[in-house]
């Protein structure tokens, strides 16, 4: 299942701003994680939200490239957070934004994408 298809993107600008004004959020450096449990218009335990900010990172091509891999290491990693997601029969939006003003490397990126996957996990079991 390394897929990462349409639906999984979360573009609702309705479920966005109920994200960003009501969501839960974690930090685990450089990446700022928001999520809410809520109904998705998805047959997808998740949709994701993935981007860098334009503060930090000024230059769209380096923006776009950080966004390229943080699509990549998630469609790899999903697997976890959609079988536990599954099992409670919950849906969640979700937003991994990069705040930092390095571009993290591909492996740091990916260490660190795991951790903020498997924290999720546990905050998730923790408000069942």
């Amino acid at each position: 299942m390394q897929t990462f298809k349409k639906s999984e993107r979360l573009c609702s600008k309705k479920i966005i701003e109920l994200l960003f004004r009501k969501g839960h959020s974690f930090f685990m450096h450089p990446y700022k994680v928001i999520w809410i449990e809520t109904a998705l218009p998805s047959e997808y335990p998740a949709q994701v939200l993935l981007t860098a900010t334009k503060k930090h990172h000024k230059k769209a091509l380096i923006r776009n490239l950080i966004k390229r891999r943080l699509r990549e290491i998630y469609r790899k990693q999903k697997e976890s957070l959609y079988q536990q997601l599954q099992t409670q029969k919950k849906q969640i939006a979700l937003a991994i934004i990069c705040v930092a003003n390095e571009n993290p490397e591909y492996s740091e990126a990916e260490k660190k994408i795991i951790l903020i996957l498997q924290r999720l996990i546990k905050q998730l079991n923790e408000h069942s």
